[in-house]
């Protein structure tokens, strides 16, 4: 794992400087202590990217389950009853894991997982505009259109205007200036770029800016538009940000629905994750799921024993891990010590870090995970590629992720019955001598009752004294709904004078008697 330290170590700093704000912001939008919020981020890192089998995958608290929790707190009666929920929905990960749940995560269509990394590009540059100019009405992770503060996504990009903070957009355009150079000059020209990333070097760069403005009318920044850890005054009050279950309320009924809430919206994310970053990788390795869920359901019970908030795979930090060349899971791991460390060591320069630096190294991400060029790709493969695609691109910007990719798979699936309704069979006229048409239909390999509709439609449209050869020569599956068609079928026929020829592996049968016999299956049952 550490033979690719070189690469890790400096990718394990970036993914650090992305997660601390993210981390924070979670837990702000999901009404819960701060440090929480940390918490899951620390064991995101150092637990689950210990089990994992990801190579490039991080961990840590999810935009997607804010709302979940945020609603959870008030109804179940506090913070630590729901720390209840959050250790069960681990167990109850587990339990999917060992039932070899993750081979969901393979039957989302690649128009969609696409369309989600499209869309989460689009969405952190969306909301970190506002940050970048030093207008922080909503907290940094934040993901739904629909913000807390009333407005959404576009109107707080529009009330920027009138709430531009000079200091932190001056840093900000320092910051995205420093990193531009770094990735598209100075990492070219030696060993010492790549090994100090330009984050670093942004947000070194961002902290001395604060220390020597802050006596400027104009360029001074308020600790609002920071970085905000807690800083513990001693080892007892660091002690005291853990919360801990009460364990007294398992037996409330919606401390299980939650439970199980959370282990379903965590396990899909993070399959779903698992699936993005593995299209991301460019080495191409491929993330066994079932591990991965029994990884994030061990980082939950921790999590939650210990007062954090619920975890999952999360592709902003992940591409982030990504884009700056980490290679194995240590940069994961080491980011989770970073974020150890820092808290307990330098909570108070952590806080000199403006929002506006974190923010223009989020550009960077989103705009790599939102290349316009992919919408020209995805609209050259056609129409069923691009309609999926575009949806869960518009459904993550507009509504949030878990309704973006629902939309999209929805869409996708109408796609794939169309192509099953068209592609069950192929019929052509043969010849039209004798006064009587000649046709003949091949059926599919496999043909399911999906297909009903449209063998159904050419059988009734077939005219009168037509001869009809039917070849299921190359069906390998033929569902009972369909035999149950041609049987009704072959009474209709001799009423309007149509013969049918069947062509079969078993032989060639003319206007066969009962189909359900010939391919021994019984009708279904009233």
């Amino acid at each position: 794992m550490f033979k690719t330290i070189k690469s890790d170590l400096p990718a394990s700093l970036v993914v650090f400087f992305v997660a601390l704000p993210l981390c924070l912001g979670i837990a702000l939008a999901s009404g819960a202590p701060l440090f929480s919020g940390l918490i899951a981020g620390i064991v995101g890192g150092i637990v689950v990217g210990s089990l994992s089998g990801s190579k490039i995958g991080v961990s840590g608290p999810a935009a997607g389950l804010a709302a979940i929790v945020l609603t959870a707190i008030g109804t179940l009666g506090g913070y630590q009853n729901f720390l209840v929920a959050v250790v069960l929905g681990g167990i109850i990960q587990l339990i999917f894991g060992f039932l070899k749940a993750g081979v969901i995560g393979y039957y989302f269509p690649s128009s969609v997982i696409k369309g989600m990394l499209t869309g989460i590009g689009i969405i952190i540059i969306l909301k970190q505009i506002p940050h970048f100019f030093g207008y922080d009405s909503e907290p940094e992770g934040a993901d739904s259109f629909f913000e807390a503060s009333g407005e959404n996504t576009f109107s707080a990009i529009l009330n920027i205007v009138d709430n531009i903070t000079i200091g932190s957009m001056v840093i900000g355009m320092i910051g995205l200036a420093i990193l531009l150079l770094w990735d598209k000059v100075l990492s070219k020209k030696g060993k010492i770029f790549q090994l100090i990333q330009g984050p670093l070097v942004a947000v070194v760069v961002g902290i001395i800016f604060f220390s020597l403005t802050q006596s400027s009318e104009s360029l001074a920044i308020s600790q609002s538009h920071l970085v905000s850890v807690p800083i513990p005054e001693d080892a007892a009050s660091f002690l005291g940000q853990f919360s801990f279950p009460n364990f007294s309320a398992i037996s409330n009924p919606d401390i299980w629905i939650v439970a199980f809430t959370i282990a379903l919206v965590a396990s899909l994310e993070t399959l779903l994750c698992v699936e993005a970053t593995d299209k991301l990788d460019p080495e191409k390795n491929v993330t066994p799921t079932n591990r991965e869920l029994l990884a994030q359901g061990t980082g939950n019970i921790v999590s939650g024993l210990i007062g954090g908030l619920p975890i999952t795979q999360v592709i902003v930090r992940s591409s982030a891990n990504i884009q700056s060349g980490g290679k194995s899971k240590a940069s994961a791991i080491i980011h989770g010590f970073f974020l150890l460390i820092s808290v307990i060591l330098i909570p108070r320069l952590l806080n000199m870090i403006p929002l506006s630096v974190l923010a223009a190294i989020l550009f960077i991400v989103g705009f790599k995970l939102a290349k316009p060029k992919l919408f020209k790709q995805m609209y050259l493969l056609g129409w069923k590629q691009f309609v999926p695609f575009i949806v869960t691109v518009l459904g993550i910007v507009f509504i949030d992720l878990l309704w973006g990719i629902g939309l999209g798979l929805a869409v996708g699936i109408v796609v794939i019955l169309l192509k099953s309704y068209q592609n069950s069979h192929f019929l052509h006229m043969v010849d039209e001598s004798n006064g009587k048409h000649k046709i003949k239909m091949t059926l599919a390999e496999e043909v399911t009752f999906f297909n009903k509709g449209a063998i159904l439609k050419e059988l009734d449209s077939l005219p009168r004294d037509t001869y009809l050869e039917l070849d299921v020569r190359k069906t390998r599956y033929l569902d009972n709904d369909i035999i149950e068609i041609l049987d009704d079928f072959a009474f209709k026929a001799k009423e309007r004078n149509i013969d049918i020829k069947l062509v079969s592996e078993r032989g060639i049968v003319e206007n066969p008697d009962s189909f359900i016999e010939f391919f021994k299956l019984r009708p279904k049952s009233a």
